[in-house]
């Protein structure tokens, strides 16, 4: 890749003039800019590489240089959460509350044989996507929190959330993003009806008891009928997240054409929050692991293409979720806005090396020389991350 100009804050260094430790963005030759080959000057057999090739100049970035390069860094104090960050993250904490407020009424109402009230669900909706357009890496934070016996509230909302920010991924309008949220939350409604033993039980399921989960989706179909409202989007979310492509889903065995779009949205959300969530019988994926058994799924249960959108969609290391850095310490990731998938802001709290928790920091990774080693689970933490969030 070529370009006429490099960005204005590198600065140019004749090659006779590199050091080990400086970082190389491009390289100029005869006139032309090349930044295919960004990178860290580590040996001296690089150095004398560079010289031999005849390159007179290159453009170093001197902030991710490190210290004994003898390039000079900018002054600057240490990275601390942003109070703007502080405030989104109590709104996003109040509108989980709310949330899960709503869905437990939601299925006590259901419970007791009564009709569900279509405007309160639409209006979390509505809130819901603002908090996604304002700052999704806040409610992405808060969301991680996740406790076992809590599943059905947290997943509900989770689904919802998932399914606005990859319609809003994907270029979905408004009006399309709150008829995903709504479908969302009412997406597992028919398992207030489910017996609780089968719900809850901390293993494999017999055929037998597997047959009467499914059953959750014509309940689902009953509960959505009387509600009057949900419009059909919303209701295709809440009762096709189990089909699949080839036809072998549940409850109608829908393929190819029969899916929508939002229906084949709606199961890659239901999946992926399933594996990424802690359980009764099972602890939480790393969304990376989630990702490969999502892309297994592919053609024939999912979506080829919506899944690697998906996965664009999430990232990698998406908010909220934890990793090691390659000096052993573990954080969360903080805010990845704007950013690409790995150079995120992580914030450290535990050192997996020396088994103790660090003072916080924030590490910003377009500017450190550390790299992400790994996504890391939180079952395989010794230690809670919770109060760190």
């Amino acid at each position: 890749m070529e370009e006429s100009a490099p960005a204005e804050d590198l600065l140019k260094v004749p090659v006779s003039k590199l050091r080990i430790g400086m970082f190389v963005q491009a390289i100029e030759n005869n006139g032309r800019v090349n930044i295919a080959n960004a990178g860290q000057i580590r040996t001296k057999d690089a150095l004398a590489k560079l010289i031999k090739s005849g390159i007179k100049f290159v453009w170093v970035d001197v902030e991710r240089s490190s210290e004994g390069s003898g390039l000079k860094k900018k002054a600057a104090a240490p990275l601390k959460p942003k109070k703007n960050r502080d405030v989104q993250q109590q709104k996003a904490q109040a509108l989980l509350g709310e949330a899960k407020d709503l869905i437990r009424k939601v299925l006590s109402e259901t419970f007791e044989g009564k009709a569900v009230e279509v405007a309160p669900v639409e209006a979390f909706a509505d809130n819901m996507i603002e908090t996604v357009l304002q700052d999704a890496d806040a409610f992405k934070c808060v969301s991680a929190l996740r406790t076992k016996d809590a599943y059905l509230l947290e997943h509900s909302v989770n689904v919802a959330f998932l399914l606005v920010t990859f319609g809003k991924h994907i270029g979905l309008d408004k009006s399309m993003l709150a008829q995903l949220a709504a479908g969302g939350i009412m997406h597992d409604v028919g398992k207030v009806k489910v017996d609780d033993k089968i719900l809850n039980k901390p293993g494999r399921l017999t055929q037998e008891e597997f047959e009467h989960m499914k059953m959750h989706q014509t309940f689902a179909k009953e509960i959505m009928r009387e509600a009057e409202g949900f419009s059909q989007i919303s209701q295709d979310v809440c009762l096709m997240h189990h089909e699949k492509l080839d036809g072998t889903g549940y409850p109608n065995g829908l393929k190819g054409d029969e899916l929508p779009m939002h229906a084949r949205m709606s199961c890659i959300a239901d999946i992926y929050d399933a594996l990424t969530a802690t359980r009764c019988y099972k602890e939480a994926m790393s969304p990376a692991a989630a990702f490969k058994i999502l892309l297994s799924l592919t053609p024939h249960h999912l979506d080829q293409k919506l899944v690697y959108e998906f996965v664009r969609c999430v990232g990698v290391y998406p908010a909220g979720s934890l990793v090691e850095l390659s000096d052993g310490r573990v954080g969360i990731v903080w805010e990845s806005k704007d950013r690409d998938a790995l150079h995120p802001v992580v914030k450290c709290f535990y050192s997996l090396k020396h088994k103790r928790y660090t003072d916080v920091a924030m590490i910003d990774m377009k500017k450190s020389e550390l790299n992400i080693e790994r996504g890391v689970s939180p079952s395989s933490l010794d230690v809670d991350p919770t109060p760190f969030y």
